[in-house]
């Protein structure tokens, strides 16, 4: 054999060697459709994702360390920045690890009340998650549709404490004031006009034929593999387990509503925006119930120590103005302990798990953010799918870079 015929072979076999060849996509920190500010690196062959590479720590603003450094009573602030689709969620779920730690009796009413507004949260929540699944395959007529009523939540956010998507809503034993009779009709408002609003939604897109052909069997994640990723929320509902934290460890009375668990069967993007769709007839079933069974009493719990005194007692008595300096100063000692609670957040179980060791702040903090762990099974739901399933199956899992990073 020549040399010729020698180096021929060799470069024959380097071209077929090299026959495969791939490219590398940087989808994110900044891509508009990433729905945040996270990095995917995504090795493909042609328009087929071949493995995946996921990045966080973007926006990452070290809330546990911060909140480590605040009173109990400032903390409410930060995690409002968790799931800012859902802020009132957090923001209670942080009150009732403190009430935990601190033993308070929380009146009745405070519990129902609690209830409306964590429910009112969840549909705003799954409103987004669906409506921008419908974007991401084409849909934009329904986005905008819901969001004139997803501003009517807010208007009842507003009335009640003020502030609209960073919420700060309640107080550490209930809520700073009680519901006022403008609240109450923008509740009833909302509640005549949603429904048929949400029904319409559906009829543009459940049996839609290119709606479906875009989302049945794409993004699938397995019952097994959900769990073992320890999948919560209505991604781990649509892979087929009825785990939802109201009912395996119920708070706030909801033992007291009756409602069913929404399950699917294939954990696809189809599934995942179904159970979120029903999660909203549910929602305004547990809010028709807590309204027609709302008890009398406080709105608050008598924690004198955590509880701003009205502002008319502040000006004219020297207790209250004693109490009000204390605890806006943050000057109020808390026992020594160790807690975890959690609740149904609009992505999963959001869980506080708070250590005090008797201080003014908490001595450790940490936030159970369920963004941050399904986030992980991103990779492996998107291998051998096209580019743009992708994206929608991002869309589908509702991560909220806010609640991924903290």
């Amino acid at each position: 054999m020549t040399t010729m015929e020698e180096k021929a072979i060799v470069s024959d076999q380097y071209y077929k060697a090299e026959e495969k060849q791939y490219s590398y996509l940087n989808l994110g920190p900044t891509h508009p459709a990433t729905h945040g500010i996270f990095q995917n690196v995504l090795k493909m062959d042609g328009e087929v994702i071949v493995d995946a590479t996921p990045t966080i720590g973007y926006i990452h603003r070290a809330f546990e360390k911060l909140a480590e450094r605040r009173p109990f009573y400032q903390i409410t602030p930060i995690t409002d920045r968790l799931n800012y689709c859902s802020a009132p969620i957090n923001n209670i779920g942080w009150h009732m690890t403190v009430e935990k730690l601190l033993g308070i009796e929380i009146p009745k009413r405070v519990h129902y009340l609690r209830v409306i507004i964590m429910e009112l949260a969840r549909i705003t929540d799954h409103l987004i998650c669906n409506a921008v699944i419908g974007v991401d395959t084409g849909a934009l007529t329904g986005f905008v549709y819901l969001f004139q009523h997803r501003e009517l939540v807010y208007e009842i956010y507003e009335e009640i404490c003020g502030a609209r998507l960073t919420s700060n809503i309640g107080r550490i034993g209930g809520f700073e004031r009680d519901f006022s009779p403008k609240a109450w009709e923008k509740i009833d408002k909302f509640l005549k006009e949603f429904p048929g609003v949400l029904k319409e939604f559906e009829n543009l897109l459940v049996r839609n034929r290119i709606f479906m052909d875009r989302s049945i069997g794409v993004g699938g994640i397995s019952e097994e593999k959900a769990l073992g990723y320890s999948f919560t929320g209505p991604n781990l509902r649509a892979a087929g387990v009825d785990y939802d934290v109201r009912v395996a460890i119920p708070y706030s009375s909801y033992e007291d509503f009756e409602f069913i668990i929404p399950v699917g069967q294939n954990g696809d993007v189809y599934d995942r925006f179904m159970v979120r769709q029903e999660e909203m007839w549910q929602s305004l079933s547990i809010i028709r119930q807590a309204i027609e069974k709302l008890p009398d009493g406080p709105f608050h719990a008598d924690v004198p120590d955590f509880y701003l005194p009205p502002k008319e007692e502040v000006y004219h008595n020297m207790e209250a103005l004693i109490y009000h300096f204390k605890i806006v100063m943050g000057e109020t000692d808390v026992p020594k302990g160790e807690v975890y609670h959690s609740v149904e957040g609009g992505n999963g179980e959001l869980g506080f798990y708070l250590i005090s060791d008797g201080g003014r702040t908490p001595f450790r903090l940490h936030f159970r953010r369920p963004c941050f762990i399904y986030y992980q099974a991103y990779p492996e739901m998107i291998k051998g799918s096209m580019l743009s399933d992708a994206i929608l199956t991002l869309s589908s899992m509702n991560v909220i870079a806010g609640e991924l990073d903290a």
